[in-house]
């Protein structure tokens, strides 16, 4: 089973990052400020524009460190990626599923079927945990709707009514995630998704948790020798990792939300950790930032049984393991994809 090391976040946006030996030197004005030894790195997340050094991304790409490069905003730029790994047949046959829409539906739907799921859990969560204070809010009802979609989303043989089953389920989902967020309204609202930019708070954390689960997605696929830029549900556009989306679609729910909610709820962010921009954006203070990365690594060490495997693992370590597993279902060592459905 592949180890959950640690995640080097660069928050600051004036930091270069270089390589000194097997350290990772993070310099700022040509003078060192920290150091991290790089066998203790599974991935590097910089949000400086100051970038690298080309010695530091090869031995990154050597050793299959994952190295990532985002705005200071969250914002995701390019991902450095070393000579593939991955089994020339594994991804023959990924591409072959990724040309027929017959077979990409067939593993499309499993995911989408995982993601409906997992929004449903989301909800009834929050009502088995908060009952009295969300007892007349349609929580019940929209879990409901949502499940009655599942058995559709199974039968589903082309993607675009894939697509929709999946709409329809997110409007359901989301008409009610107000209701999920139980500390400050004033403060902490949610009126609907929005991005590019976010209009509120609750949409920024959500646009940054989602590029961070992107990341890591992106980066598992890679690791078990699959090509994350071709997907199934999500089709070929340069430069988006189109797999890495669709394998982030049933974590969604589980990881990012959840994740968000308990940010919310458990008052571990402030309204002053935001700022808001005369053009109506509403991004993520740097302190804001350092404050969600940190019980974003923190998150990612809590364990759970894996539902499919049943086996005990960290969070951070379930992207991998549906990489793993999707990767065992197109060699032909599994009957089908099995999503992953948090209980």
């Amino acid at each position: 089973m592949k180890q959950l090391l640690n995640t080097l976040f660069v928050t600051s946006e004036d930091i270069y990052l270089s390589l000194e030996g097997e350290n990772v030197l993070a310099n700022r004005d040509r003078e060192v400020v920290a150091r991290y030894p790089l066998h203790t790195l599974q991935t590097i997340v910089s949000f400086s524009y100051s970038g690298a050094s080309p010695a530091l991304m090869g031995a990154c790409a050597e050793r299959g460190i994952g190295l990532a490069f985002c705005t200071p905003r969250g914002r995701f730029l390019a991902r450095v990626c070393g000579e593939s790994s991955g089994n020339v047949l594994l991804r023959r046959e990924q591409y072959r599923i990724a040309d027929d829409p017959r077979r990409s539906c067939e593993i499309a739907r499993n995911m989408i079927f995982g993601k409906l799921s997992n929004c449903a859990a989301s909800i009834q969560r929050t009502v088995r945990d908060h009952a009295l204070r969300v007892s007349d809010c349609g929580l019940d009802t929209a879990a409901q709707q949502i499940k009655e979609l599942l058995p559709q989303a199974l039968s589903a043989s082309e993607l675009d009514a894939l697509r929709g089953l999946e709409g329809v389920g997110a409007a359901a989902y989301f008409g009610v995630f107000d209701h999920l967020l139980l500390n400050r309204k004033e403060d902490f609202f949610f009126r609907g998704r929005n991005r590019r930019p976010p209009l509120d708070r609750v949409n920024a954390m959500l646009s940054f948790a989602y590029s961070l689960l992107a990341h890591d997605c992106a980066s598992a696929l890679e690791s078990v020798g699959l090509d994350a830029y071709v997907g199934f549900l999500h089709r070929d556009r340069p430069g988006r990792e189109s797999l890495a989306l669709d394998l982030m679609e049933e974590l969604r729910p589980c990881m990012a939300d959840r994740f968000v909610l308990t940010l919310v709820n458990n008052r571990m962010v402030k309204p002053d950790d935001f700022q808001m921009q005369d053009s109506g954006a509403v991004l993520l203070t740097d302190d804001g930032r350092k404050k969600f990365l940190k019980a974003w690594q923190e998150r990612k060490r809590d364990t759970l049984t894996h539902p499919y495997l049943n086996e005990k693992m960290s969070w951070g370590m379930i992207p991998y393991v549906q990489a793993l597993l999707l990767a065992r279902y197109l060699r032909g060592d599994l009957d089908a994809y099995p999503p992953f459905l948090w209980k």
